[in-house]
């Protein structure tokens, strides 16, 4: 009996390692490894570098891109993937199948969405919206114009549904929306309406009324007025707009990181990024008479009053 508890005595060290050493392998280890699925219908550098750029921040996942072309129908990929659309082309497949997995939808607009979905929403579809959001770029004019109220916004039919959103995110900052629709981009006639009633011109993300046809008229435009533009994307203030909003790789990586942590029961239906960072021109504001804008002071100010209640 002595020689018996002696042995379970000098057993008793080692079990007691093996089995710290087995809980500390428990926790290391990842809880669960998502299969996650990019596709794009363009198999372009920056969709692999963003792709790749995932897989680095994941690695405990198994993170993959595979061409549109190359993909069955939606409704054939396992139930268990995340997948993760980076062009329209990738939501239009998947539209065709109610059927497939958990989707998230990068690169997509509030215009270009209600194009394709009108008022519906599908399930388990998210949509991560790529244009600023509305009351983020009023804030931004706010910051850097505090002196102007009147807030002039050229819209056609598509856009004409977000302006009584901009009303209600304005009126709250004591800022009035003046609306002014143009159908016909080759008629100066209601810019120059515009222009006679605004202080400050803010550009929506509407390629109908800003794209490379139109972008001449209206820049030049707001400059013989002494107007500035702001927006309607980062794009356009390389153009010649004085300031926008935006999000890049990093803080739309940020995004899916977080979501891609959760279940896909608890994804948001819609999404703006979180991250977010300002530009400005420069040579504009000098144009303009206007203060450089600081992008980092700024966006640190907006981020900052986004998190108060």
């Amino acid at each position: 009996m002595g020689d018996q508890s002696r042995m379970i005595l000098r057993f008793l060290p080692r079990l007691w390692r093996r089995g710290v050493l087995l809980a500390c392998l428990l926790l290391s280890a990842p809880v669960w490894s998502a299969d996650i699925l990019l596709t794009a219908a363009e198999d372009g550098a920056g969709v692999q570098a963003f792709a790749q750029a995932l897989a680095q921040r994941r690695p405990d996942d198994h993170v993959t891109f595979t061409p549109l072309k190359d993909l069955p129908a939606p409704s054939q990929l396992p139930a268990s993937t995340r997948l993760i659309l980076l062009d329209l082309p990738g939501l239009d497949w998947r539209l065709q199948d109610a059927q497939g997995p958990p989707t998230l939808v990068l690169r997509i607009s509030r215009l270009q969405a209600r194009q394709r979905l009108g008022s519906t929403h599908p399930a388990r579809i998210s949509l991560l919206w790529s244009d600023p959001p509305l009351e983020r770029q009023l804030r931004l004019i706010a910051s850097i114009l505090p002196q102007y109220r009147r807030i002039g916004v050229l819209y056609g039919i598509d856009s004409e549904f977000l302006l009584q959103e901009l009303r209600q995110y304005a009126a709250p900052m004591g800022l009035e929306i003046v609306p002014q629709r143009w159908d016909n981009i080759n008629d100066s006639r209601p810019l120059l309406n515009l222009f006679k009633n605004s202080d400050v011109l803010l550009g929506l993300d509407d390629p109908q009324l800003y794209n490379p046809k139109t972008v001449k008229n209206l820049l030049l435009s707001s400059y013989a007025q002494q107007l500035p533009l702001v927006g309607p994307n980062a794009g356009f203030v390389k153009a010649g707009s004085l300031a926008s909003t935006y999000s890049d790789q990093a803080d739309w990586l940020d995004v899916l990181d977080r979501l891609l942590n959760h279940p896909p029961a608890s994804w948001p239906r819609t999404l703006y990024p979180e991250h977010f960072k300002v530009v400005g021109n420069p040579q504009v504001a000098r144009s303009l008479g206007i203060e450089q804008v600081d992008e980092v002071a700024v966006a640190a100010g907006l981020a900052e009053g986004e998190k108060r209640p």
